[in-house]
């Protein structure tokens, strides 16, 4: 049995050392943290190289089918004043990938939706030469077109990744898609701009991702009156968007909100079951809008 000296200058030693467990504990557990977040980026990274040349092929079939199947007459014409039968799906989900992205990035988010029951979910392919981000948007704004006019509703949500999220918002900010889409959501998104960009400055799409560019400068401009709704996902461990903070929506006139979604890389954020959860949640939660 200890004596009583030994003992109080044992317990004086561990109150001397509690204080300092907890930043450590805390320092472990990010260091935990991280490394899990950079494995998970390292193994998303080489699963898209090695499915790119596939997703690519398939891509370019499903965009083919869907061209076609909007071209096609009806087999069987509706008669005027017969009122459309309402799908299960509600508003038409369309889903815009990064640079060079394809849709196996949001096959995670697909099927979640399609099992909460909105079917309707289509992918959006632009070439990463495209002339400029008004160029791509202008290209948005045409499948929008399509995907309403194919399914006879009014409005659709947009879901963009990285880049396809800042086409998606000049879209919505500069070219009057507010009228068309209820709700974007970003995930990832440069919405400030990515100093790396300067090492690609011959591509238009990647050259005005530089912080401060005339692209950027736009989205900054006012936008009174605009009727779409923003969620931006946006994380702390980014390889690509340095400070991550710069993947916030932070507009005056805009109804934004952004989420911060801890220990997760760029590439992984679309596929991170959390993310998948709230954006059906906040997708579905939504609703129909007036049509």
């Amino acid at each position: 049995m200890l004596d009583r000296p030994t003992r109080e200058a044992g317990e004086s030693r561990m109150r001397q050392r509690v204080p300092h467990l907890v930043p450590d504990l805390a320092a472990a557990t990010l260091t935990h943290t991280t490394a899990w977040g950079a494995a998970a980026e390292v193994a998303s990274l080489v699963g898209q190289l090695l499915r790119y040349p596939v997703d690519i092929a398939a891509d370019r079939h499903r965009h083919a089918t869907a061209t076609w199947e909007l071209a096609a007459p009806p087999l069987r014409p509706e008669r005027p004043g017969t009122p459309r039968e309402p799908t299960r799906a509600g508003t038409p989900v369309l889903l815009v990938p990064g640079f060079a992205g394809t849709s196996s990035i949001f096959e995670p988010l697909r099927r979640a939706l399609r099992r909460d029951g909105a079917d309707r979910t289509h992918i959006v392919s632009y070439s990463p030469l495209t002339g400029g981000l008004r160029t791509a948007a202008e290209l948005l704004s045409t499948e929008v077109e399509a995907l309403c006019g194919r399914t006879g509703r009014r409005r659709v949500h947009l879901v963009g990744h990285s880049l396809g999220g800042l086409i998606a918002r000049y879209f919505v900010q500069r070219l009057g898609g507010d009228r068309q889409v209820d709700v974007l959501v970003t995930l990832g998104t440069p919405h400030g701009g990515i100093t790396a960009a300067r090492l690609l400055p011959w591509l238009p799409l990647v050259g005005q991702l530089v912080p401060h560019s005339a692209a950027i400068a736009e989205l900054a401009l006012p936008a009174p009156g605009c009727r779409t709704r923003f969620v931006a996902f946006y994380r702390d461990l980014d390889e690509v968007v340095i400070p991550s903070t710069r993947a916030r929506i932070d507009h005056p006139d805009l109804r934004a909100e952004n989420i911060l979604v801890p220990g997760v890389g760029h590439l992984t954020l679309p596929v991170d079951a959390v993310v998948v959860r709230r954006v059906c949640a906040l997708l579905l939660a939504a609703g129909e809008p007036a049509r």
